[in-house]
């Protein structure tokens, strides 16, 4: 008897709903599926809007002061489109569907899920400036974890049960020994007994914790000299931007590479400011470099970077602009690896998802269906001169990071 192959939109379905279950960072981030590609599909490069919300101060007295509603956003840029190919015999188009579902679009799920998840988690590397732990050290005390919620609490991010926490392996392992002597929740205890890992979609020390081999190690740039802010009152007094840039000078003298994107650093005075209470929170703000970047022959770089600078305003997010001089320490040692566990909140990023041409619609054998904020599309085809039936399955996606203040990496050995 025939499978659920021969029909595309069970086939389709079948393979969305494994596709769905088998996400890891992908599952607990905002999903979001734009409907307007559904009729002539999108393509590579296509835009998304992720808006974000006013920002406003409060005003003192009883003179009025009206303030314009200013909502921003940010370009999700549809940049990967990625798909398993696989050729089938007649015969196995004959198989039992749970077999079929078994043997055949759960491996191929997978790893089109492992795929989506290594995108994203790369992604944040470039895109979150906040950092805790210590390059070159194992984690080896709860510290590790509270540190990164304290981060979290720093930029306001909400405790509403949807902050979360991947490991990579060797820090699960480290931490699943070091919190072994604290009390815990006998239902905790059993499962890092039994399966050494934490309890999944339970929260532990403020945080849904989770263990990925998808983490990312990163490569910290070259570097070289001894790099400073060139200019005086740079980045924004008003108003609101994603990135920026900042003019610096002090770089070895050569044209040549100088920073990673990923490299985290801090500017010597400018601290970091509550988003919601304006107060400083004592620690340095971290920036984030933004792709590799290259000194000329004088030793100047114009860094871009993310967050932007604003001093001031609704969306102030340092205590003060960077004097001239300041002096900038990057976190790690140059040209080496470490790894970057990570630690958000469910808004902090955004994974875009539209549709593909359905050529179901086209006379075609295929389907699209969407669900849970994934589109997926299906297409095969029969090759009569080898009795076989080649097939793919398509995603159409990109990342965001619309709120990069409500995550946090947590750097390692």
């Amino acid at each position: 008897m025939a499978n659920g192959f021969q029909n595309p939109v069970m086939y389709t379905s079948e393979c969305l709903f494994s596709l769905v279950n088998e996400l890891v960072f992908s599952k607990n981030v905002v999903r979001e599926y734009d409907d307007k590609f559904a009729n002539k599909g999108a393509q590579i490069g296509d835009t998304i809007n992720i808006r974000r919300p006013a920002r406003f101060t409060v005003s003192s007295g009883a003179a009025l002061s009206t303030q314009d509603y200013t909502e921003t956003s940010i370009p999700l840029t549809i940049n990967s489109q990625k798909h398993i190919d696989t050729t089938f015999t007649s015969v196995e188009l004959t198989l039992k569907v749970e077999d079929f579902s078994e043997r055949i679009i759960k491996p191929k799920m997978i790893q089109l899920a492992n795929q989506i998840d290594q995108d994203g988690l790369q992604s944040a590397v470039g895109l979150i400036g906040n950092m805790t732990g210590t390059a070159g050290t194992s984690p080896n005390n709860i510290s590790f974890i509270t540190d990164a919620g304290r981060k979290l609490d720093d930029f306001s991010a909400p405790r509403d049960g949807k902050r979360f926490l991947l490991l990579d392996t060797g820090s699960n392992a480290s931490m699943i020994n070091a919190l072994s002597g604290f009390f815990n929740d006998p239902r905790l205890v059993s499962s890092q007994y039994k399966d050494a890992v934490f309890v999944d979609g339970t929260n532990t020390i403020g945080f849904k914790i989770g263990m990925s081999q998808n983490i990312y190690r990163q490569t910290i740039g070259p570097r070289g000299g001894t790099p400073l802010v060139n200019g005086a009152s740079q980045g924004l007094t008003a108003g609101w931007a994603n990135t920026g840039t900042l003019v610096t000078d002090g770089w070895t003298a050569a044209a040549a590479q100088r920073v990673a994107a990923g490299d985290v650093f801090t500017i010597a005075n400018v601290t970091a400011v509550n988003p919601v209470t304006r107060q400083s929170t004592g620690q340095l703000m971290q920036f984030v470099v933004l792709g590799n970047q290259s000194s000329d022959a004088g030793g100047n770089l114009t860094l871009n970077i993310s967050p932007a600078i604003i001093s001031s305003g609704p969306f102030q997010n340092v205590t003060a602009a960077p004097a001239d001089n300041a002096a900038l320490t990057f976190v790690g040692t140059a040209s080496t690896a470490y790894g970057r566990n990570l630690a958000w909140h469910e808004s902090a990023f955004t994974l875009g998802c539209v549709d593909l041409v359905d050529v179901g619609e086209l006379g075609a054998w295929g389907a699209r269906r969407q669900w849970k904020g994934i589109s997926l599309r299906v297409v095969r085809q029969y090759a009569i001169a080898t009795d076989t039936v080649p097939a793919r399955v398509d995603v159409l996606y990109g990342w965001a990071a619309p709120y990069p203040e409500l995550a946090c990496q947590m750097i390692t050995a």
